[in-house]
């Protein structure tokens, strides 16, 4: 389990988010959601120790993260981002390849049978091996999503970390992504993931941690977090809720509000 206890993060002297605390479990999709700006991948960067807390802790399975080295956190966390950097001369291989850098010692650099493994298997699982010799500067964006994917992947790292994983990608690709994300948390992995849409993390999240007005609004189940009330503190425009048998649907009944949430 990763345990989020009265977390605070931060841009310079001011705070971003203060008194976040919620709990990702193993065998879950959690969805990180909130409007654009209040901090949802700085708290990802953060979890994966790229940004360092302003206050609070981070525990993976009841120890610290902070007394993790840096390769076994990167050996236990993999943070994917939907804009991820890469020399643009690298193939998809290469790029993948490079994930397995964590899982060898400085002193090691040939590539070991495990290596090819999980090589294959992330390019698989994300639909991209036929890509593989293929340089990235020749990807489309959507593309380029799916390698990402398959670098973290590659990583084989207990906790995903999904940052917008499916922007750029068209219904079909986006919703293998989303049904990838699900299977992998099946076999045990933590998967928290930075998504927009209401009816994607409804329909495939177990959990919910809504952030907004500098903190967190809710967590815990889709039907228990998506609330008239909570979007609307969210994301400052009115939407109704309706619950059916499948799950939520959400449509919008009001202009959006001029108020800023409360």
């Amino acid at each position: 389990m990763l345990a989020l206890r009265d977390v605070r993060i931060g841009r310079g002297p001011c705070a971003l988010l203060e008194h976040v605390s919620f709990e990702a479990r193993r065998g879950e999709v959690l969805a990180l959601m909130g409007a654009n700006g209040v901090g949802k991948t700085t708290l990802l960067a953060s979890i994966a120790g790229i940004l360092p807390l302003a206050g609070g802790m981070l525990e993976l399975d009841g120890a610290p993260i902070a007394h993790l080295d840096a390769r076994t956190r990167a050996t236990r966390i993999a943070f994917i981002e939907s804009t991820s950097g890469a020399l643009e001369s690298l193939t998809v291989r290469e790029a993948v390849e490079n994930a397995r850098y964590p899982h060898h010692r400085w002193w090691e650099w040939t590539a070991k049978e495990s290596d090819a493994r999980a090589v294959e298997a992330a390019l698989g699982q994300v639909n991209v091996t036929h890509l593989a010799s293929r340089q990235l500067a020749t990807l489309s964006a959507g593309e380029r999503q799916r390698v990402w994917i398959a670098v973290g992947l590659a990583q084989d790292a207990d906790v995903l970390l999904l940052d917008e994983p499916t922007s750029h990608l068209d219904v079909r690709y986006a919703l293998e992504v989303l049904d990838l994300a699900r299977a992998l948390a099946r076999t045990g992995k933590i998967v928290i993931a930075v998504l927009h849409l209401l009816e994607e993390a409804a329909d495939y999240a177990d959990r919910i941690a809504l952030l907004g007005a500098g903190g967190l609004i809710a967590s815990g189940k889709p039907a228990d977090v998506f609330t008239t009330p909570s979007i609307k503190r969210a994301y400052s425009v009115e939407v109704e809720v309706t619950r059916y048998a499948g799950g939520l649907a959400f449509r919008r009944n009001a202009a959006l509000s001029r108020e800023e949430p409360a």
